[in-house]
């Protein structure tokens, strides 16, 4: 199995690729990741191959696998936000909704580029003020986009309901992942799946 190199500094997405047996390296893009005026999928699409292109130039000769996820309510796109403030308007915001969550990721090996796209419904709990201001209190929304997170996090207790793929709520969706190296770069998958070789 050959190691890569992922372009983010997400803890959540470092434990799913250790959890799933990968071999990598972490080097987090520095690029500026402001909204454009587009689709959600393309924008995370976007901003996830521009991580990749800005830390390939860097790994020649190597895959680099990022990532960009975007929490997506009505007409407005949410990313991390910018203070407490904004952190209680996402909140309030996806309360006692159903929001769309999109995942980019961008496999890169050098001028190599393949990209997609995954998308998963998810359906929040009517939540107080008392909630939501405990729950800003403890830091956690301020690095995750939609102000929430789902995994080892106290957002869990909001989440009703969800439709589509878990682990893209957490930031990496593993079996469109899984899929695409097994397509373009057999030689990243874990524990000699592919052979038998476990």
């Amino acid at each position: 199995m050959t190691s890569f190199v992922l372009a983010s500094a997400s803890p959540r997405r470092r434990h799913l690729l250790s959890m799933a047996g990968f071999r990598f390296d972490v080097d987090p893009s520095e690029v500026d990741e402001t909204f454009e005026a587009m689709d959600p999928r393309a924008q995370a699409i976007r901003l996830a191959a521009l991580k990749a292109a800005d830390v390939s130039k860097r790994h020649p000769g190597r895959w680099v696998i990022a990532a960009d996820t975007i929490v997506v309510f009505g007409d407005e796109q949410l990313a991390k936000p910018l203070d407490e403030t904004d952190a209680r308007r996402m909140l309030r915001r996806l309360s006692g909704h159903t929001h769309e969550v999109v995942t980019g990721v961008t496999l890169r090996k050098d001028t190599l580029s393949h990209e997609f796209a995954t998308t998963t419904r998810v359906t929040f709990a009517d939540l107080d003020d008392v909630e939501i201001d405990a729950y800003v209190a403890t830091g956690s929304p301020m690095d995750k986009a939609g102000a929430y997170g789902i995994q080892d996090d106290l957002g869990a207790l909001f989440i009703e309901r969800i439709d589509g793929c878990y682990y893209n709520v957490v930031g990496l969706p593993l079996h469109p992942v899984y899929a695409m190296m097994k397509q373009v770069a057999p030689e990243l998958i874990p524990f000699g799946i592919l052979n038998g070789q476990f």
